[in-house]
């Protein structure tokens, strides 16, 4: 229900939670709309003259979105707030001594709630990360004798537990935050739908204007429309499968098998570094490709065009990252190297992944900063010994890379890698718990760093991002679901290898106490999951609330129409 504003009813819109009464994306449209709606409102063509040149703006025609074309704007983009930047470098990006603690709020006020949600949902998976590390700390330190066979299955079942109730109370977070922030998720899913009815529309384009879906012809036209994009998702997706079957897994197999073959720890070391490098760019051209595969498909509105990049995307990165590791636990079983892997996993993949995110944004800042200002010393014919400096904070900050990802600005922001590494490290140590428990205090040194990088990146190395209204994890969610399945499944074949190496299990009644095992974990993360209920209760009942208010709000505006429509009569 949309309202005019009317500034005596401003009590009756929700606030932000510093008083203001509209969100960082909602100015940021604002300003948007309106740079972007000055046109040429003359009855005839204008002709402007800039830089020895004449440009044409026809009627109606926007005045940035010509400059823009014609070279003379370079980028639209919003700045950083001076102010506001030094007081989250201090409080959020430098302040180490919080650990998981951030001011999501502030972050909120300042870049959105895309990149403020997502911050969010570090903070509380590095919070609760604790609670499994601490009992895979007592595990690998204390030796429980007779009594290990046992303890590592106890051990899984809280980790999968732990897992399913984590994302329970992340989504209570998460209605919590779009409560307190003023976002009605009713609104979000409204959007959704909103912008699949335009996909559907520009589908239809000839003949929306007569369309008419109880007519035959109009069904079919419905029917070979939606049959024609599910084909297109299939051999989409197929062509991503035979990719990775042909052309990824020998690579990672073939890596796998050195790897198994290396005596020297120093060699193993740099075999990893190098194929952690070299992956990054295989994976990449693989991203670009899902990019380009994306385009043909009929996907209805750009939520649904993200979610089908994100899947192809994971599928090539799953494979990337765990062929490796299922080779040394199944295949060899060799678990002592299976442990080395994890941890260089964990460690060296970090230390790459931070230098690959500061420095080279950092690096690339530079260049371009040289050539900038080697090309101002030559238009002004200075000489060797004055010094040229960027005039204008506009002129450094258009020279920062942008936020964008590492397969492409088309349909995803910066914060597609950030989730992409947090999901590989999520199945990384959920599914291989079993023969490496310590891996999750890895896991909470990893994202600690991450948190305070992350931060420092946003607010030094690059521009400040356009804000998304993306409210949710989105489709990230279903992939941590995923892998919670998949983890159950590969720590009851790890179960198996274990007490098989121990010899002290027959295989038969083993395999049938696994089997049992896995039917209850699955029965815990599909059951326990209506334990947790969604949305606190105060959150439904502020959301009520909301709607009586609005409700009560339209009537008087609706009556006051009709008192004014009736005194025109008269």
């Amino acid at each position: 229900m949309e309202l005019q504003f009317e500034w005596d009813q401003v009590t009756a819109f929700v606030t932000q939670p510093d008083g203001s009464l509209f969100s960082w994306f909602e100015r940021f449209r604002c300003f948007h709309h309106l740079i972007y709606r000055i046109v040429n409102r003359t009855e005839a063509d204008l002709t402007l003259k800039f830089d020895g040149k004449e440009i044409r703006i026809q009627i109606n025609e926007s005045l940035l979105k010509r400059f823009e074309d014609e070279g003379i704007v370079k980028q639209v983009f919003p700045l950083h707030d001076e102010k506001k930047r030094k007081q989250l470098l201090k409080n959020w990006a430098l302040n180490w001594l919080d650990f998981t603690s951030q001011p999501v709020d502030e972050i909120y006020l300042y870049y959105g709630t895309k990149i403020a949600t997502y911050f969010s949902f570090l903070g509380m998976y590095t919070r609760w990360l604790f609670f499994p590390a601490a009992l895979g700390l007592a595990l690998q330190l204390i030796d429980f004798g007779s009594m290990q066979l046992l303890v590592l299955p106890a051990f899984f079942i809280f980790i999968i537990s732990w897992a399913v109730f984590f994302f329970q109370f992340w989504k209570r977070k998460n209605s919590a935050l779009l409560a307190r922030w003023g976002i009605n998720y009713s609104l979000s899913e409204y959007k959704a739908l909103d912008t699949e009815m335009n996909s559907l529309n520009r589908v239809h384009a000839d003949h929306e204007k007569n369309f008419d879906a109880n007519k035959p012809i109009e069904k079919k036209i419905l029917q070979r429309d939606e049959w024609l994009g599910l084909l297109l998702r299939i051999r989409n997706n197929t062509v991503v499968a035979l990719a990775i079957i042909c052309l990824q897994l020998p690579f990672e197999l073939a890596y796998a098998h050195l790897y198994e073959i290396t005596e020297s720890y120093t060699l193993k070391f740099l075999l990893t570094a190098v194929y952690l490098l070299a992956i990054q760019y295989y994976t990449q051209i693989g991203g670009k490709m899902s990019v380009i595969l994306i385009n043909y498909e009929n996907n209805q509105g750009e939520e649904s065009s993200s979610a089908s990049l994100v899947y192809k995307v994971f599928g090539l990165y799953f494979m990337q990252s765990y062929i490796g590791l299922f080779y040394h636990a199944l295949l060899h079983r060799n678990l002592t190297t299976l442990r080395e892997v994890l941890i260089q996993r964990l460690i060296v993949s970090q230390v790459l992944e931070n230098l690959m995110e500061n420095a080279y944004p950092y690096l690339k800042y530079s260049y371009k900063k040289y050539k900038a200002v080697h090309k101002k010393m030559h238009e002004q014919g200075s000489s060797g010994g004055k010094r040229i400096r960027l005039t204008t904070r506009v002129e450094k900050e258009y020279l920062k890379p942008s936020y964008t990802a590492c397969i492409g600005k088309e349909l995803e922001d910066g914060l597609f890698d950030d989730y992409l590494e947090l999901a590989l490290q999520f199945g990384m140590i959920m599914m291989f718990a079993s023969a490496f428990p310590l891996v999750f205090c890895f896991a909470i040194l990893n994202n600690i760093t991450e948190i305070r990088t992350d931060a420092l990146k946003l607010l030094v190395m690059l521009r400040r991002p356009v804000p998304r209204a993306s409210a949710t994890i989105g489709a990230w969610l279903n992939i941590f679901q995923f892998l919670i399945v998949t983890a159950i499944c590969t720590n009851c074949i790890l179960l198996v290898c274990l007490y098989d190496q121990e010899g002290k299990w027959r295989i038969e009644p083993g395999l049938a106490a696994i089997l049992i095992m896995e039917h209850v974990l699955l029965l815990i993360k599909f059951g326990f999951s209506n334990f947790v209920p969604e949305e606190p209760a105060w959150v439904k009942a502020n959301r009520v609330r909301n709607v009586v208010q609005v409700r009560d709000m339209y009537s008087k505006q609706l009556l006051r129409s009709i008192s004014n429509l009736e005194k025109k009569r008269d």
